[in-house]
């Protein structure tokens, strides 16, 4: 009985310090924007998987494959850093499209195992965007630096969609 115990008290401990040991959780941000403009015009301007020129932070973009399954581009950022990506899923008629970071530096984008759906849906008075991705922070391991942390990788991520998002309405609603 006595052994039993020991052996019980034992398991509980370990089973408690592998909770402490917990690493980064996934993270997820979803963005949409309201446009007033048709689903078709809005696909047109951001449903090419090799065209980017709609986000103000791309500065350029090499890839091949066109939009199918498996193609891939290298977004070149304004400031100079560098995204692969790989298309996973494409469907033009019902405009959406989902892709994958192949590679980022976290100096980049602070983030690691990224996954992200863009579709654009209609809705009253025009079309509904959204753009969703999930993903783990930068860093790894417990006790991140800032940079690195959960909150930067949102904080990033959200940025990229917004700018993103607010640039095409602004371009889809016909601003300049």
């Amino acid at each position: 009985m006595k052994r039993l115990l020991i052996v019980t008290t034992a398991f509980f401990i370990v089973l408690s310090s592998l909770a402490y040991a917990h690493g980064p959780t996934r993270k997820k941000v979803v963005i949409t924007r309201d446009i007033a403009a048709p689903p078709d015009a809005v696909w047109a301007l951001i449903g090419n998987f090799q065209d980017m020129s709609w986000h103000p932070a791309v500065a350029g973009i090499e890839g091949e494959g066109g939009n199918a399954p498996g193609a891939t581009r290298t977004l070149t950022l304004g400031n100079g850093g560098k995204i692969h990506e790989k298309l996973e899923k494409y469907d033009g008629e019902k405009h959406s499209l989902f892709y994958r970071i192949e590679d980022v530096d976290v100096a980049v984008l602070p983030v690691t195992n990224y996954s992200s759906w863009v579709s654009v849906k209609e809705a009253p008075g025009g079309s509904t965007v959204t753009w969703k991705g999930a993903f783990y922070r930068g860093y790894p391991n417990n006790d991140p630096p800032p940079e690195l942390s959960d909150q930067a990788a949102v904080d990033a991520v959200t940025g990229v969609y917004e700018s993103g998002l607010d640039n095409v309405k602004k371009l889809a609603e016909g601003g300049s």
